[in-house]
């Protein structure tokens, strides 16, 4: 099982980094691309595990992905002409690339199966399968006997025996991953499709579909999708794939939490998208705000900005994070969490079950990370409080990250300020959205170890 080791060196850390490839946009743009009828180029797409599972599997619905250089060609078959998959899609540990190919595949005129690892064999996917059922797709999966009223993978997916029902939708629970997989259904849907979340989540899918040339009209939490008129052709020449905000927040936490040197620490690339800003937010309501500088568009909604952390480390101080914050932070709660440990006051963070039905549950497994380095924390409702410490050192830990990548990541950057060396258990899972993460850190100064 692999670990981090890491030894606090007492120096500040300074440099430049570049944030990876928005892996959620990623996916879309494999996705869609899969679905166009010209050729699409994508750039900037991260190297990371998860995007890998969607490249392959939408080789085996028919579209071929060639290399050029840094750049990916995928040419697609058109959302009307997919191929009848050989074989079993295998979705590795990735919950975006199942979810959204539940979505397509719910209207095709062939059936197919879908699996993944032990991790995500247990992740909930009635949240998806239930208002495609109510579309007239026929899914079954696995019985949670956690949860009767759940189900999980592997999922088999009958061929639909016609056009999908075209519905609306009122989502319990905001979920961009059940918002995209419902819009993709709404492809084979015999009419307009329009989804209702009670927090706008993160709108990658309504801006690359828009941009692609698909009739989508949104508004905050609601989205409309309606073909009526619509020659059915996407399409755009190139994707770019701007810098993942939720990869970032590490370089930017470890600088905020070790210190900095001359220059500071500069990530590069990162996506000011607002439905994925709370982690900003969440660090303007504790004290901080990110100087964000050199703005550029990539396409309506997405882009990239530069941020420096230079001079002394902030005072934080204890914050409550809830609501539709906590939706547009819910992949940085960990880290979040771990700057939380460095304010003054407690930090409350609510209206976060989601993070129940992660990789791990994160609830639990950031409670434990924290109480491992010395923090006082706990779970409470659905969230966690925990009391600020300040700016004072914290003790050497050994922690199970439970293969969770954020756990593992959240873990090293409070590990850069203990007492001594700590040990961070099975990382390996760091691959599926952050290969770089190791060489970005240590690039900055840290000294940190991998061993097997």
């Amino acid at each position: 099982m692999t670990a981090f080791v890491v030894t606090p060196t007492g120096r500040p850390l300074s440099g430049r980094v570049t944030a990876p490839g928005d892996k959620s946009i990623g996916h879309r743009a494999l996705l869609f691309s899969a679905l166009a009828e010209q050729p699409i180029r994508i750039s900037g797409l991260g190297g990371g595990a998860d995007n890998g599972r969607t490249a392959k599997a939408i080789t085996q619905l028919g579209a071929r992905v060639e290399r050029d250089g840094a750049d990916l060609i995928v040419r697609g078959r058109g959302w009307r002409d997919l191929d009848e998959p050989s074989a079993p899609i295998d979705c590795g540990n990735s919950g975006t690339t199942i979810r959204l190919l539940t979505g397509l595949l719910a209207g095709q005129p062939f059936g197919s199966e879908l699996f993944g690892d032990a991790s995500l064999s247990k992740r909930p996917m009635a949240r998806v399968i239930e208002p495609l059922r109510l579309m007239g797709a026929k899914i079954r999966g696995e019985r949670d006997e956690r949860d009767e009223r759940d189900v999980l993978p592997p999922l088999t997916i009958t061929a639909a025996p016609g056009r999908l029902k075209a519905r609306d939708h009122t989502l319990a629970i905001a979920s961009a991953q059940v918002k995209t997989a419902l819009l993709l259904a709404g492809l084979y849907a015999d009419g307009p499709s329009l989804i209702r979340e009670p927090y706008q989540s993160r709108d990658h899918s309504e801006n690359l579909l828009a941009a692609m040339g698909a009739p989508i009209r949104a508004r905050g939490p609601e989205v409309l999708f309606d073909p009526t008129g619509w020659d059915g052709r996407l399409g755009l020449d190139r994707i770019v794939v701007p810098g993942d905000p939720s990869s970032a927040a590490f370089m930017l936490a470890a600088a905020l939490v070790a210190g900095v040197g001359d220059g500071g620490v500069t990530v590069t690339e990162v996506n000011p998208n607002p439905t994925r800003a709370g982690f900003f937010d969440a660090l303007t309501a504790m004290g901080w705000t990110a100087p964000m500088r050199d703005h550029v568009t990539h396409y309506r909604g997405e882009g990239a900005t530069t941020i420096t952390v230079e001079g002394a480390p902030p005072s934080l101080r204890g914050a409550r994070i809830a609501g539709e914050l906590t939706v547009r932070a819910i992949d940085e709660i960990p880290i979040l969490s771990a700057l939380a440990a460095f304010a003054e006051g407690e930090t409350v963070i609510d209206d976060a079950g989601e993070l129940r039905v992660k990789e791990s549950d994160r609830i639990a497994t950031t409670v434990a990370m924290l109480r491992g380095f010395g923090v006082e924390a706990e779970a409470r409702g659905e969230g966690l409080v925990i009391v600020g410490r300040g700016r004072r050192t914290l003790r050497a830990a050994q922690v199970d990250s439970a293969g969770d990548h954020r756990i593992a990541m959240s873990a090293t950057v409070l590990a850069l300020v203990a007492d001594g060396p700590s040990r961070i258990e099975d990382v390996a899972n760091v691959a599926t959205s952050y290969p770089g993460f190791v060489d970005a850190l240590r690039g900055l100064g840290a000294d940190l170890r991998v061993e097997p």
